[in-house]
C-alpha cells in the first residue's frame, strides 16, 4: 500500500506529469496554506472563543461529549460561530452564514421575501457593485452554483461559499466581501426591480402540476399552521409588489447578529478563521429592537375526531398527467428537546423501528404487491411538527387496496414485536454505517462538516463526533429488545391528528370523505411481509470457476498505479493507497454499452437500468442479496455509457473480495427473476404520462433521442413498447449482452494489493473468455440532426412555461481529447455570456445552461448544447441571443478577464478533485482499452486551465462559425411558436 497524502497528490500529478506546469498556490502542501500570498493580514487574537470549562453554545443543556475538533465562539453582539481545521480538500475553506429567518418568518404581504433577499445579497452590497458577486467569486476560483450558492427554507437562509486555493489574504478579502453582503446589502428599488423577474423565472420553472400537487399536500398536512401557506418561493402578488423599502424592513427585522451563525471549516488554523469572523462581523449591530420569531403553530385535530384514530383533514388533487401518490401523516407538536445521550438513544430505537417496517413494505412490493413503493419516515419538519409520514404509490386505481395493504403491514408492527433475528439484522446494518463513519472521518469534506453544524442549529440540537455515535450505539445495542422497538413503533404512530393527501390522474376516483373513511376503517395486521432472516454466506456460493492466472503486471507510470492483466483477457487497474481510510471504489466496464443495443431493444435497455441488478445473481434474488450483505459495506450500481456497461460500488477492504464476486457472478451466472422486470414496467408506465406535465419533462423524455438524430436506442419507451415487453424478452436481450465484450476492472483505495489480486483471480480472472464485439457494434456512432426549421414539441403544463435548446455537433473519443478539454473552457465562456443575457439583462430565464458532451469511449457523437426554461414569448429571444454569442465568439476573441473567470475555477476544481481516488479512477477508466488516456493525463491541468483568447476564437470558428445550430422548442399545447417581436 502506498502512503501518498491527499494534499500531496497534486504535486505528484502536476510536477512529474506536466512539463508545462508552473508553480501555483494550489499545488503547495497544506502545511503552508495559512501563509499570506502577498503582505500580512492584521488580525487580533479571537476573544469570543469559548474555552476551558465554558460550555460551548451548541452543547448548552446537553450531555453529548464535545467534538474536540470544533471550536465555538459567541460574540458580544450575539453572533455565534464554529470553526475547525480540515484538509479535505486541501487548501480550501468552506464558509456558511446561517440567518435564522425563512419563509415562516414572513408576514402575509412578505411571502417570498426571505428567498428574494437571498437573491438581493448577491445583487449588490457594500463591497460589490451591481451584478458583480458572481464574477468576483469566479475570479477567486469559486464556481457559481456549486462553490458559491445559497438556500432558503421555511426556517432559515444559508449563504454557502467554498473557497479554493486559500491563504490568509484571500480569506480576509472573502470575509470582507461576505460581510458586506450580509451586513450591508443595497436594497434599492432598482435592485428589487432587477431581481424580481429572476425570482419569478425561478418560480415559473418550478411551477406546474408537481408544484400544484405539492402545494395542495402541504396545505392539507400542515393545516392551521404557517407551514401550510409559506412556500419559500412566495407568490406572484407579493413579489410583484416588493419594493426596496418593504424588503429592507424584512431585512432589518431578521438580519441581526443574534440571529446569525457563521461556520468556517478548512485547511487553516481555526484561530485565524475565528479571528476573521470577529474582525468582519464583530462590530455588526442590528437595526432597531429585536423581534421574537412568530408562533409556527401546532397540529390540532378537528373537533369530534376519534381520539383513538384522530383522522383530520384530507384532500384529493386531480392532475391528469401525474402518477398516483398517497401520503398520510401522524402529526405531533414540535418542541425543543434537551439533546442528551438518552434522547439520541431513543432516536436510534425510532430509526430501527422505521427500518424494520420499511424492509417489510419493500418485501411486499417486490413480491408483486398492490403498490409500487411504500415508505415510513419520521421527521421534525421546520420546527412545526414531529411527524411520521407514510407515503406510497398505488400501481392501479385501487388506492383503497394499496392503503389497506400498507396499513396492514404497519398494524402488524404495532401489534407484535419483531423477532430477535429481524432486530439483529437491522442492528448489524446500523453498526456498519457507524463504523464506516469512523473509518472515513479523516476524509469528510469541509463543506459537509459545515453543513452538519448548520443543520444541527436549525433543529436546535448538538453535534457529535462519529466515534461518539458509535460508542453510544455499541453501549446500547445489547440492551435493545423487541419489546422496546414495539413501544417506539407505537409512539411513532401516536399523534394529535392524522391527515392525508392523495394525487390522482382520474377525476371522481376519490374525494376527501373517501380518504377519511378509508383511514378510519379498522385494519387487520398482516404478518406475511415479515422478512425471513436465515443467514446466507458467501462461503456457500458456487465458485465462478478456476482462479485465473496473472498474465502481466506493471506500473502505468502514474503515481503507484498498476495494471494487472489476467490470462482470460480481463484487464485491471489497481491503486492501493491510504489517502481515504476505509474507502475502496470498484468500477467494472464491460461490453459495448449503447453500441450493443439494437433499435428494437431500447425498452429492454431502459428496463435494465431499473431491473438488471434486482433480477439476481445465481441463487440470490433481491431479498437474498440484501441478506448476504447485511452488516457489510457493499453496492451494486448499474449504468449504460456510450461505449460500455458499468457496475460501480463503494466498499471497504474487508468486503472487497465479496464485492468483486457479486460483480463477476452477475456476468457468469445471472439470475432472471421476473418480478423486478414487472415492477420496472409498472414504474415506467406510471412515469410515462407525467413527462408531458412540463417542458423539462418533455425534454427528459425526448431530447436524448432527438439530439442524436432520432436514434431509437436512446428513446424513452412509450406505453405500447412497455406493454409489449416481457421478462422473457428481457432475458433474451440481456443474457448475451452480459457474456460479450472486453472487461476492465478498476479498484482504487484502502486495500492490500496482493489480497485484491487474489480476489480478482478468483472472480473476474475465473470467468470464461469473452466473445468479441462484432464490427457492426463497435462502428455504431450516434448521429446529429440537420439544422433547419425549429423542431417543436408540446407539453400539457402551464401556459407560461416553455423550453428551448440549440445544439451544434462536436466529436468524441481520445484522439482529440485535449481539444475537448479546451472546448470546455469555451463552453463556460458561452455559459457566462448566456447567463448574463437571459438572466441578468432580460430576466427571461433563471438558470440557462451551456454544456459540452464529449464521449471518451466512442469516436464521435459529441455535442455542444444550450438550454433554457422560459416563457413561450421569450423562445425567439433565446435563440437570437445564443446565435449572437456563438457568432461573437467566432468573430472576436474573448477578453482575458472572461477567460480568468472560467480557467481559475476549472483549475481549482481539478486541483481539489485530484486529491481523491475517484478523480483518478474516472480519468483512467478505459485506459486498458486505449492507453492514450493514460498518456493524456500529463496535459490535463494545462488543457483545462491554460489557453489564449486566440485559441478560443479558433475553436469557436471550428464549431460555431458559419454553422447554424439545431433547434428545439417545447411549448404549451394549443400555442404556436412565437416569432421575434417587431422592433426588437
Amino acid at each position: 500500500m502506498t502512503f501518498i497524502a491527499r494534499a500531496f497528490r497534486r504535486l505528484a500529478f502536476l510536477a512529474p506529469l506536466s512539463a508545462l506546469a508552473v508553480p501555483h498556490a494550489a499545488a503547495q502542501p497544506s502545511a503552508v496554506a495559512t501563509a499570506p500570498a502577498s503582505g500580512a493580514v492584521a488580525l487580533h487574537d479571537p476573544i469570543a472563543l469559548q474555552t476551558g470549562d465554558e460550555t460551548p453554545w451548541i452543547y448548552e443543556g446537553s450531555d453529548v461529549p464535545r467534538d474536540p475538533e470544533w471550536l465555538f465562539g459567541k460574540m458580544k453582539n450575539g453572533l455565534r460561530y464554529a470553526v475547525r481545521r480540515n484538509g479535505v480538500p486541501p487548501d480550501q475553506v468552506s464558509i456558511r452564514v446561517r440567518i435564522d429567518a425563512g419563509s415562516l418568518h414572513e408576514s402575509d404581504k412578505e411571502r417570498g421575501y426571505a428567498h428574494l433577499l437571498e437573491h438581493m445579497l448577491f445583487r449588490e452590497s457594500k463591497y460589490l457593485g451591481p451584478a458583480q458577486a458572481i464574477p468576483t467569486w469566479q475570479r477567486l476560483g469559486a464556481t457559481f452554483g456549486s462553490d458559491t450558492n445559497a438556500e432558503t427554507t421555511p426556517t432559515h437562509t444559508v449563504y454557502k461559499l467554498d473557497l479554493p486555493n486559500i491563504d490568509a489574504a484571500k480569506l480576509d478579502e472573502s470575509m470582507k466581501l461576505l460581510s458586506g453582503m450580509v451586513r450591508a446589502p443595497v436594497l434599492s428599488d432598482a435592485n428589487v426591480r432587477a431581481e424580481v423577474p429572476i425570482v419569478l423565472a425561478e418560480m415559473r420553472e418550478r411551477g406546474g402540476a408537481a408544484q400544484r400537487s405539492g402545494d395542495a399536500t402541504r396545505k392539507t398536512l400542515f393545516a392551521g399552521q404557517r407551514l401550510a401557506t409559506r412556500s419559500p418561493i412566495g407568490t406572484l402578488e407579493t413579489l410583484s409588489a416588493a419594493r426596496g423599502r418593504s424588503v429592507s424592513n424584512f431585512y432589518k427585522r431578521w438580519y441581526r447578529p443574534e440571529n446569525t451563525v457563521i461556520v468556517a471549516v478548512g485547511d487553516m488554523d481555526p484561530q485565524i478563521l475565528a479571528a476573521e469572523i470577529e474582525k468582519w462581523f464583530g462590530e455588526w449591530k442590528g437595526s432597531g429592537k429585536a423581534v421574537a420569531a412568530p408562533d409556527f403553530g401546532d397540529p390540532v385535530a378537528p373537533v369530534g375526531a376519534d381520539p383513538a384514530n384522530p383522522v383530520g383533514e384530507t384532500s384529493v388533487t386531480v392532475e391528469s398527467d401525474l402518477p398516483r401518490s398517497f401520503t398520510y401523516a401522524v402529526l405531533r407538536p414540535w418542541r425543543p428537546v434537551q439533546d442528551t445521550i438518552a434522547y439520541n438513544q431513543g432516536l436510534l430505537r425510532d430509526s430501527l423501528a422505521q427500518q424494520l417496517i420499511n424492509r417489510r413494505l419493500e418485501a411486499r412490493a417486490r413480491g408483486g404487491g398492490s403498490y409500487l413503493y411504500a415508505q415510513v419516515q419520521q421527521d421534525d419538519v421546520s420546527r412545526s411538527t414531529d411527524a411520521t409520514f407514510v407515503s406510497f404509490a398505488p400501481i392501479g386505481e385501487d388506492w383503497r387496496g394499496a392503503l389497506t395493504d400498507v396499513r396492514a403491514v404497519i398494524a402488524d408492527a404495532l401489534a407484535t414485536p419483531p423477532s430477535e433475528e429481524e432486530l439483529a439484522r437491522e442492528i448489524a446494518e446500523f453498526e456498519q454505517v457507524f463504523v464506516s463513519s469512523v473509518e472515513e472521518r479523516a476524509v469528510l469534506a469541509g463543506g459537509r462538516l459545515a453543513d452538519d453544524i448548520v443543520q444541527a442549529v436549525d433543529i436546535r440540537e448538538a453535534v457529535a463526533a462519529p466515534e461518539t455515535v458509535l460508542t453510544v450505539f455499541r453501549g446500547m445495542k445489547d440492551t435493545i429488545t423487541p419489546e422496546q422497538i414495539l413501544d417506539h413503533t407505537r409512539a411513532l404512530f401516536d399523534g394529535a391528528v392524522i391527515r392525508a393527501s392523495y394525487t390522482t390522474p382520474a377525476s371522481g376516483e376519490a374525494d376527501a370523505a373517501a380518504l377519511r373513511a378509508a383511514l378510519s376503517a379498522p385494519v387487520e395486521p398482516d404478518a406475511s411481509a415479515r422478512v425471513t432472516t436465515s443467514e446466507i454466506s458467501f462461503a456457500d456460493q458456487p465458485a465462478i470457476g478456476e482462479p485465473g492466472e496473472v498474465a502481466s503486471a506493471q506500473p502505468i507510470g502514474v503515481l503507484d498505479i498498476e495494471r494487472v492483466d489476467f490470462a482470460n483477457g480481463v484487464k485491471t487497474i489497481l491503486w492501493s493507497n491510504d489517502a481515504e481510510p476505509g474507502r475502496v471504489a470498484v468500477k467494472v466496464r464491460f461490453g459495448g454499452g449503447y453500441r450493443a443495443v439494437g433499435p428494437e431493444d431500447a425498452v429492454y435497455a431502459r428496463l435494465g437500468q431499473m431491473a438488471l441488478v434486482g433480477s439476481g445473481v445465481g441463487e440470490l434474488g433481491q431479498d437474498e442479496l440484501d441478506r448476504i450483505s447485511t452488516g457489510r459495506k457493499m453496492g451494486f450500481d448499474f449504468g449504460i455509457d456510450e461505449g460500455g456497461f458499468t457496475f460501480f460500488a463503494q466498499t471497504r477492504a474487508e468486503d472487497l473480495a465479496d464485492q468483486l464476486y457479486l460483480f463477476a457472478a452477475k456476468l457468469a451466472m445471472p439470475r432472471w427473476d421476473p418480478n423486478p422486470v414487472l415492477r420496472a414496467k409498472a414504474a415506467a408506465r406510471l412515469a410515462y404520462e407525467s413527462y408531458a406535465t412540463s417542458p423539462a419533462g418533455v425534454l427528459g423524455r425526448d431530447l436524448d433521442s432527438l439530439i442524436r438524430d432520432g436514434d431509437p436506442r436512446y428513446a424513452t419507451p412509450d406505453l405500447a413498447a412497455l406493454e409489449a415487453a416481457t421478462p422473457e424478452g428481457f432475458r433474451a436481450f440481456w443474457e448475451p449482452i452480459l457474456a460479450q465484450g472486453p472487461i476492465e476492472v478498476l479498484v482504487f483505495g484502502d486495500f492490500e494489493r496482493d489480497a485484491a489480486v487474489e480476489a480478482l483471480a478468483k472472480s473476474f480472472g475465473a470467468l470464461e473468455p469473452r466473445s468479441a464485439l462484432s464490427p457492426d457494434v463497435t462502428a455504431r456512432i450516434p448521429g446529429f440532426p440537420e439544422a433547419g426549421e425549429t423542431e417543436v414539441l408540446y407539453h400539457r403544463g402551464d401556459a407560461n412555461q416553455a423550453a428551448a435548446v440549440i445544439a451544434w455537433p462536436s466529436g468524441g473519443g481520445v484522439t482529440d481529447l485535449r481539444e475537448s478539454r479546451q472546448l470546455e473552457i469555451l463552453v463556460q465562456v458561452f455559459n457566462n455570456r448566456l447567463l448574463d443575457a437571459m438572466r441578468e439583462r432580460a430576466g427571461a430565464s433563471y438558470a440557462p445552461n451551456v454544456r459540452s458532451e464529449w464521449p471518451n469511449d466512442i469516436d464521435g457523437g459529441g455535442r455542444i448544447s444550450a438550454l433554457a426554461q422560459l416563457q413561450p414569448k421569450d423562445v425567439p429571444i433565446f435563440f437570437e441571443e445564443a446565435d449572437r454569442i456563438a457568432r461573437d465568439l467566432s468573430t472576436a476573441p474573448p477578453s482575458a478577464d472572461e477567460l480568468e473567470r472560467v480557467t481559475e475555477p476549472l483549475r481549482q476544481y481539478i486541483s481539489r478533485a485530484s486529491t481523491g481516488n475517484l478523480f483518478w479512477l474516472f480519468q483512467l477508466e478505459g485506459g486498458t482499452q486505449d492507453p492514450r488516456r493514460i498518456a493524456l493525463l500529463r496535459s490535463l491541468l494545462n488543457d483545462f486551465s491554460r489557453t489564449t483568447p486566440q485559441a478560443m476564437q479558433a475553436l469557436a470558428q471550428k464549431y460555431f462559425g458559419g454553422r447554424e445550430g439545431w433547434r428545439l422548442a417545447v411549448i404549451p399545447e394549443g400555442q404556436a411558436l412565437a416569432s421575434r417581436p417587431k422592433g426588437r
